[in-house]
């Protein structure tokens, strides 16, 4: 029970990673705030977490892109708990999939707007209480920002600005006693299983180019290593882009 009575706000928090995520820390005893855009699926994640793990969840329908709504979540956040100790970065919408020359100044706001505003309205506004709780931040980032993938254009760029900006604030905020670190995980979701069906070569494919061999799992391997993280056990690693893409994610 690492997290035992630790506040965690994970965004994007009801599905995919991000309830992969949530599951890690409600299992070790963290009370959550969720976030998303529809509230009715928040509202099951809540009862299906707190069934599960005998925690509280606090689930609020909130657009990271939009400050009120950030304001909004740290605001009940603090009401709700009286502090906030761990905040995930971790929902992001994109135009994935369309070239670069196919992008419209819009595809590419909805990358930046959802994800590296978003992340910078979360951190500032969590600033002052991570600072109460020498807290941690982790933020999401992917694979495709350093190895270029086609195809990725707004999402790498989106993707490579939240790693630049964690990294200031891991150098800003250190005296602060906030660790600030990056997660790039590949991991396999409903799309990607939809994915593997339609194309099965493609994702045969992919899977060679994984030496691991595998996917990722969104909460023994995404979450656990946010476990960790958020944890005394990782309270000098701070600055760090952790690369979870089974040995395919190797640089130089």
């Amino acid at each position: 029970m690492k997290m035992k009575e630790k506040v965690v706000i994970i965004t994007g928090g009801g599905k995919g990673i991000g309830r992969g995520v949530a599951e890690a820390f409600g299992e070790e005893g963290a009370n959550l705030v969720i976030t998303g855009r529809h509230q009715e699926s928040l509202d099951q994640a809540k009862q299906e977490l707190e069934n599960e793990f005998g925690i509280q969840v606090l689930a609020i329908q909130a657009d990271g892109a939009v400050e009120s709504d950030v304001k909004k979540v740290i605001e009940q956040t603090v009401q709700a708990f009286g502090h906030i100790d761990v905040l995930i970065n971790n929902a992001m919408a994109s135009r994935s999939g369309k070239l670069l020359i196919e992008h419209s100044k819009e595809d590419f706001a909805l990358s930046v707007d959802t994800g590296l505003y978003a992340t910078f309205f979360y951190m500032r506004e969590a600033h002052p209480y991570l600072k109460e709780s020498q807290g941690a931040i982790i933020n999401f980032a992917s694979g495709a920002g350093f190895s270029g993938r086609i195809g990725q254009s707004s999402y790498a760029a989106a993707k490579e600005g939240i790693r630049g900006l964690s990294r200031v604030a891991a150098t800003e905020w250190g005296a602060d006693g906030i660790n600030v670190n990056i997660i790039c995980p590949l991991v396999e979701t409903k799309q990607m299983l939809q994915w593997k069906k339609e194309h099965p070569d493609h994702y045969e494919q992919t899977i060679k180019g994984i030496p691991l061999g595998r996917f990722g799992d969104a909460k023994k391997d995404v979450g656990r290593t946010c476990v960790f993280l958020a944890s005394d056990d990782a309270s000098f690693i701070s600055g760090e882009t952790i690369v979870l893409q089974g040995g395919s994610g190797l640089r130089a």
